[in-house]
């Protein structure tokens, strides 16, 4: 046979239909098996693994040839599709074999530092220095995969409901608001910089001023801000806008996409999303992305708890408490792990009070000194707790408290299996603060961004009372994880000075940073909102997977660098010079 192409199919393309036709396979060498008198190769591509066979008795030749070859070898070979004596049912190939006539090796390959194998023996580090061949592997080859999969039907959805992909510049002018950015020196401007953008924001609403009313944009984002599992000094949004929408309107055509998404990608049918006001959240979760998977919501126990002699409670802003359904058997082990737990640093807590409903209708609580059984019913009745369930309690500054209980009601989740794994809980957080206060700088800052329009209801509150003022703003949370925000825009100048005004801005400084979109804003603005979520994240929260990098193709670690090309790097000091720029030891 004539080798002519370079392949006729793939790895995982034959099967018995193909018995005694002739083909053309190419791929890596995933294993090699000697069994004395034939020799097999499984021979892998990016679709799958096909099993190639050589008799040392008719194939001498060759054979002795294959017993050459090393893992990851890249090899072309050309035989017959045969049926296969000992078959795979794992494998769509595993009922044929090819008996090969003919095999040429197109790369040889050292000893990987790792096997490519679904599970590895390779850390994390190891493998990150080696991306190239971990993307060999099928684990994270069906990460990428669906990763497209999902940035395929963005496209077809939207594309479908008249939205219009336009690139926006990723050199940019840096901003003081939001995270750092990353900085780019510009060398025909020496002592200026770019700035490279964290999220296309005015670019976007610029382009509704320009009357490409539906916009939508898979795009590269950046960041430098401290890495964590979910985050990546580069990551990419589904960026998205529209003109002449209400909040309602985006949310609706928003929602669709998402069902479509799920629908497509995991079929599964997404029913109406919920929507929950920010305060509802904070007030019964302690967070504005609660898990709703499970319940363990929130009750506030002020007026049952802060009468007696207790001065912990006596002196909180807010006394808040949990029920744990059928833990109340915990061991006394089992209660101090989760008092070790929210006095963790990462949480904070001084302490933990626990109320154990018992079967007798008794009560045991780590505060008996204090609080009698009529105390301790009152608090039950209130929580709703039933015997056999145990009651956990925290106090302290509302704000913190609240906090503080989110992280323990997760931690409770986890330990408890309440969240399960391809059970998906959608949820839209709306009604944001406009504003947050920071004490240290004691200035407000944007809740979102300083774009965001506040409620039309509000808008003679900016001024005068602004903590009181909520945004037009919306989140999308899946699972805990918020995976998208969004919100209406400000669309005209006079708003839009007054909210830079509010946040410390002079009108110098506001028409320096923003001055360009304060005056595009003078030319036939239209009311316009969007969203932008999160692709990696969707990514990972719709694979029950906690880290985003499992589908970055080449992602840094959490030292935000890059060990497979050593990045970042120094320059030479040729390039310093063409920058201006001076490195002072």
């Amino acid at each position: 046979m004539l080798m002519t192409e370079m392949r006729t199919h793939t790895c995982n393309e034959l099967n018995a239909g193909y018995i005694g036709k002739e083909v053309i396979l190419c791929g890596w060498v995933q294993a090699i098996r000697n069994l004395g008198g034939m020799t097999f190769i499984d021979l892998r591509d990016r679709y799958g693994i096909t099993q190639l066979a050589f008799n040392s008795e008719t194939q001498s030749e060759l054979c002795e040839t294959a017993k050459e070859f090393g893992r990851e070898w890249v090899l072309q070979a050309a035989g017959t599709v045969a049926e296969r004596y000992s078959k795979n049912k794992n494998i769509p190939t595993g009922d044929v074999e090819i008996i090969v006539s003919k095999i040429h090796v197109l790369s040889q390959s050292e000893i990987p530092p790792f096997t490519i194998e679904d599970e590895s023996d390779g850390g994390d580090e190891l493998r990150m220095k080696y991306r190239y061949l971990d993307l060999r592997r099928n684990p994270v080859k069906k990460n990428m995969l669906f990763r497209h999969q999902i940035a395929f039907e963005i496209r077809n959805y939207m594309n479908n409901i008249g939205f219009v992909e336009i690139e926006t510049p990723f050199l940019i002018k840096s901003t003081p608001e939001g995270a750092r950015d990353f900085v780019v020196p510009s060398r025909v401007n020496p002592g200026e910089f770019y700035a490279l953008p964290q999220s296309p924001q005015t670019f976007k609403q610029l382009l509704m001023l320009s009357g490409y009313d539906r916009y939508f944009q898979i795009v590269k984002c950046f960041r430098d801000e401290d890495l964590r599992t979910d985050r990546q000094p580069e990551f990419t949004q589904i960026d998205c806008e529209m003109s002449f929408v209400t909040q309602e309107d985006v949310l609706n055509t928003f929602e669709g996409l998402v069902k479509h998404i799920f629908q497509k990608v995991k079929n599964i049918e997404i029913p109406d999303i919920e929507r929950m006001t920010y305060a509802d959240a904070m007030k019964l979760y302690g967070s504005d992305k609660p898990d709703t998977r499970f319940d363990m919501r929130f009750v506030e126990l002020n007026d049952r708890l802060q009468h007696k002699d207790f001065s912990v409670f006596n002196q909180a802003e807010l006394v808040i408490g949990i029920v744990a359904k059928d833990c109340g058997n915990y061991s006394r082990k089992q209660l101090d792990e989760l008092v070790d737990f929210v006095k963790r640093p990462q949480v904070g807590a001084g302490g933990l009070v626990y109320v154990l409903c018992q079967p007798d209708g008794n009560y045991k609580s780590s505060v008996d000194k204090f609080y009698d059984q009529n105390d301790l019913r009152k608090v039950a009745e209130k929580c709703h707790a039933e015997e056999g369930d145990l009651i956990l309690i925290m106090s302290g500054k509302t704000e913190k408290t609240r906090s503080q209980l989110s992280s323990l009601r997760l931690e409770l989740g986890r330990r408890l299996g309440l969240q399960k794994s391809g059970e998906y809980k959608l949820l839209w957080v709306v009604d944001f603060p406009l504003l947050e206060w920071d004490e240290e700088t004691e200035r407000f800052y944007a809740k979102h961004h300083p774009f965001t329009a506040p409620k039309p209801e509000h808008e003679a509150l900016l001024l005068t009372a602004p903590r009181e003022v909520n945004a037009n703003a919306y989140d999308l949370v899946i699972n805990g994880s918020e995976i998208g925000g969004g919100s209406i825009r400000i669309h005209n100048s006079a708003m839009q000075q007054k909210m830079f005004n509010v946040l410390g801005f002079s009108d110098e400084e506001a028409q320096k940073q923003f001055g360009f979109l304060l005056n595009a804003f003078k030319y036939g603005a239209p009311p316009h909102g969007g969203i932008a979520f999160g692709l990696d994240r969707l990514c990972a929260v719709l694979s029950d997977l906690d880290s985003i990098r499992d589908f970055i193709a080449f992602p840094k670690n959490n030292a935000a660098r890059d060990t497979m090309i050593d990045s970042p790097a120094t320059i030479s000091e040729e390039q310093l010079k063409e920058l201006g720029i001076e490195i002072k030891n």
